[in-house]
Order: structure tokens, then sequence, then C-alpha cells
């Protein structure tokens, strides 16, 4: 008898798609390659330089074979976390907003220079309409989650995903998103891949606990804040708890 599960539409895969779409031109690529770097070597100078023996680490150098990194790149962020550069001293920091419509936006950033990137992410919020938001205003809204993304149909990963101890089981665009508790997305991973599943990605992400609906206007407007926060080198990733309307998602995936 198979078992049963079901599936939680959090808004996630919607998002992955646009993502995606945007990701696919060059200079966007060279970009991410830039924001994945500076992921592994922190990952490195927190959990060491060995991903065998680092999960936070693993994750991040797979994703950058995912996104065709060279392996030379990935050698140089972790050499760098283990001295060489020592001038690029990255900490992490979340900034808390509100958008047009009053949608929660949370930026998570790496930046070796605190005030810059206060002063940069700041100055596109008030350009948008919105505002930054004092600390803990927005964050609840959000929890961190395992996201592993699928090749396959929703009932065969679905049941893989259970089998490994997943939580939830989305699916949209041609992919199927599996979640999990962050402390067990490798141990899901191992379990889907043990399975046969086809796994593009896997990575520990804020995802909204529920969305808003917006006027597609709205939409528009927080989108093009997202995409103006993703061009800032410092920012690493940017949630919102927004839906994105039909009508405004076809504009972007056409």
């Amino acid at each position: 008898m198979p078992l049963a599960y079901t599936p939680r539409m959090s808004g996630h895969s919607k998002w992955s798609t646009i993502k995606r779409q945007k990701g696919a031109n060059d200079a966007k690529r060279a970009a991410q390659f830039t924001k994945v770097a500076r992921e592994i070597t922190i990952a490195a100078r927190i959990g060491g330089a060995d991903p065998a023996a680092n999960p936070r680490l693993r994750l991040a150098v797979d994703k950058g074979r995912g996104l065709n990194m060279p392996n030379d790149n990935i050698k140089r962020a972790i050499e760098r976390a283990a001295g060489l550069g020592q001038n690029e001293a990255y900490e992490e920091i979340s900034y808390e907003g509100y958008g047009p419509g009053g949608v929660a936006v949370l930026v998570e950033a790496a930046t070796d220079n605190r005030n810059r990137t206060a002063s940069e992410v700041r100055s596109l919020f008030t350009k948008s309409g919105g505002s930054l938001a004092s600390s803990g205003a927005v964050a609840w809204q959000f929890e961190n989650r395992g996201v592993i993304e699928c090749g396959g149909t929703l009932a065969a990963v679905g049941e893989a995903a259970i089998e490994a101890g997943a939580d939830d089981v989305d699916e949209d665009a041609g992919s199927v998103y599996v979640y999990a508790e962050p402390a067990k997305l490798e141990e899901v991973r191992a379990g889907l891949e043990k399975a046969g599943v086809s796994v593009k990605s896997a990575e520990a992400s804020l995802v909204a606990k529920s969305t808003i609906d917006v006027s597609a206007d709205d939409a528009r407007k927080n989108l093009k804040l997202i995409d103006a926060l993703e061009d800032l080198d410092d920012v690493q990733r940017v949630t919102a708890n927004f839906e994105v309307p039909p009508e405004v998602f076809a504009e972007l995936t056409r």
C-alpha cells in the first residue's frame, strides 16, 4: 500500500522557477558564482575545509557544481577560508523590511563592510516605497527548511520522500520540491538518491510560513525590489511572503 502524504503549496516552487529564469543569462550566472563562492568560504571557515565532514560546505559546493561553477573557483573559495585572503573576512547578517503592499522581505547578506551593505539595502527599500524594519519584525514570518528540488513525478518522488523522512512535497513547473527539517536535509537527500530519484539541488532555505495576496502592480514593484537587492554583491538571497499573481508569473516565465 502506498504511503500517504499531503503536498503543501509553500510558494517556494514558484519562486524557484522565477529565479531559474532570471539566472539563465551569463551575467547573472557570473554573479551567482561570486555569491556561491562567498557561501563556500563562510561554510569552510565555520565548519572546516573538508566537505565530507562539513554538511554546510558540501551543500554549498554541490550548489556551485549545479551552476557549472569551475572546480578551480570552488577550490579557491575553500582555500580562502584556510587563510589565503585574510582581507576578506565575511560576516553573515540579515535585514528585515517591508515592500510595497506590506510584503515582508528578509534579506540575507555576507559582507566585509556592514555599513556599506546596510546603506545599500536601506536605499533600495526606500526607493521602492518600502522601508527597513527593526530586528525581529519580519523574521518570525519565515522558517528555515531543507528544500530539495527533484526530477520525476509527484507520486514517485512523494513516496520516496516519505520513506526518507521528509515533511512535505510540492510540484511546480516540471520539478518536485521536497521539504525537510534542516538537520535532516542531508539524510533525506541521500535517501532520495538511494531510491533512484534525480536530485537537482538541495539547500537550507528560509521559506514563508504563509503568503499574502497582493495586486499585480504591487507584485511587480516587489519583484523589482527583490531583483535590485539580489543584484547587490553582498546579498546572498532574498525571501518574501507574497504570492505572485498568475498574470505576473506568466510575464516573468515567457
